[in-house]
């Protein structure tokens, strides 16, 4: 499996296991099977609502002998509601319980949005949160003490634009290890895929299936189904694979980690065997021409009139 190398030697498998979704009850059988075939990460949040499933499947595997500890990458993330620093350490301390870990490898700030305490989505535009309220470099602040103190070896965010990574570059004393971006032949994002490669920060591709099996509410009426865009059929054909194996594989040829989600025990190895699958220049050259700039994820419910947010300020568009 290949690896993301950190400065102090860590190494990140690129492929992982995304658990957003994960229903309750899946969540658990998810991770015991990804364990059980060879995953050696597992991408969590607490606001998938699924970490103490997710950290009851971990002890267990670990416990039968299927990895050790410090082989299986865990990531996960601070939610919108924590983003005051005296929050930051608490959000964690709950993660690190339900997850069953004493140390997270990875711990990301799951939006550059904030919302009031205790609110998971905001039911109006009064629960949200503006920046000079809260900024963002004090979030960061306390994330780097966390790391100071080996509670996170390696602190990071997600749906950061290139204009809020810079900003936490020139103001922290930590440079952010990894950016986890929706990224995928639809949305293949090369200004941030060049100026993170520049900067040495790492991407992860979330969605990278297109995402089809989000709520309907999150749906628009229009939207594409990458799953049965036909290029990406004619390459799986051509190789002898799934359109699945072929979008995890166009996002590891490209360098960046990659975490789709499944319960299903034959898709999840089938996932983790797309890590082999050789694409040649003609298939990237084919899936580059697919870019349409279309978001699954606009985080529109938080840019609704009278929010302090806009969709131009989160995404830098």
């Amino acid at each position: 499996m290949r690896t993301i190398s950190f400065e102090n030697g860590d190494e990140m498998p690129m492929l992982g296991l995304g658990t957003w979704k994960s229903a309750p009850g899946e969540a658990h059988e998810a991770v015991t099977t990804a364990i059980e075939v060879g995953y050696q990460h597992v991408d969590c949040a607490p606001i998938y609502k699924n970490e103490a499933e997710v950290g009851e499947a971990l002890t267990e595997s670990l416990d039968a002998g299927m990895a050790d500890r410090d082989d299986v990458w865990i990531t996960s993330k601070l939610w919108n509601d924590s983003h005051d620093p005296k929050h930051v350490r608490p959000a964690l301390e709950q993660t690190l319980d339900d997850l069953q870990l004493d140390v997270l490898d990875l711990y990301l700030v799951h939006w550059p949005v904030a919302f009031e305490r205790g609110v998971d989505y905001p039911s109006s535009p009064s629960k949200l949160v503006p920046l000079d309220e809260t900024p963002l470099t004090e979030t960061w602040a306390a994330m780097e003490e966390l790391k100071a103190e080996g509670r996170v070896r390696h602190i990071g965010v997600s749906n950061f634009n290139v204009p809020k990574l810079q900003l936490l570059q020139e103001e922290g004393r930590v440079a952010p290890e990894m950016n986890q971006i929706e990224l995928h032949p639809y949305l293949q994002q090369p200004e941030m895929l060049s100026f993170a490669r520049e900067q040495g920060i790492p991407l992860t591709a979330y969605s990278p299936l297109g995402s089809y099996d989000r709520p309907d509410s999150m749906k628009a009426d229009d939207e594409p189904t990458l799953l049965d865009e036909p290029t990406i059929h004619e390459i799986a054909e051509t190789h002898d694979a799934s359109p699945a194996q072929v979008l995890v594989s166009w996002a590891l040829h490209r360098d960046t980690a990659v975490i789709p989600k499944s319960t299903t025990p034959s898709h999840i190895q089938q996932n983790l065997e797309a890590a082999e699958l050789e694409l040649t220049n003609d298939d990237m050259e084919a899936i580059a021409a697919l870019d349409r700039g279309y978001r699954y994820l606009t985080a529109e419910d938080w840019t609704v009139e009278g929010s302090p947010y806009t969709q131009s300020q989160i995404w830098d568009e």
